[in-house]
């Protein structure tokens, strides 16, 4: 269930925060909870292990089907490019 919530946040950091948002073609509300969740999230196993800056600069840009299995989609796309 969604709720509403209001934020006081100075008008210039909004205005880049929704240019921001446009060029990634996402919504304010969407980047801000995905913000949420990674701060938030329980599990947290791999604290201390810094990540490459290449996928720092990737993480949260992108949803996944959280039943989609990785492993055999990357599979079944290198197979279709070299078989």
């Amino acid at each position: 269930m969604n709720t509403k919530l209001t934020l006081t946040i100075e008008r210039e950091i909004i205005e880049r925060a929704k240019e921001y948002a446009k060029e990634k073609n996402r919504s304010l509300s969407d980047i801000i909870e995905n913000y949420l969740k990674i701060i938030t999230k329980e599990d947290r196993e791999n604290i201390g292990k810094p990540l490459n800056p290449v996928v720092k600069s990737l993480k949260g840009s992108f949803k996944t089907n959280k039943k989609m299995d990785y492993k055999k989609e990357l599979r079944n796309r290198l197979e279709k490019k070299y078989l």
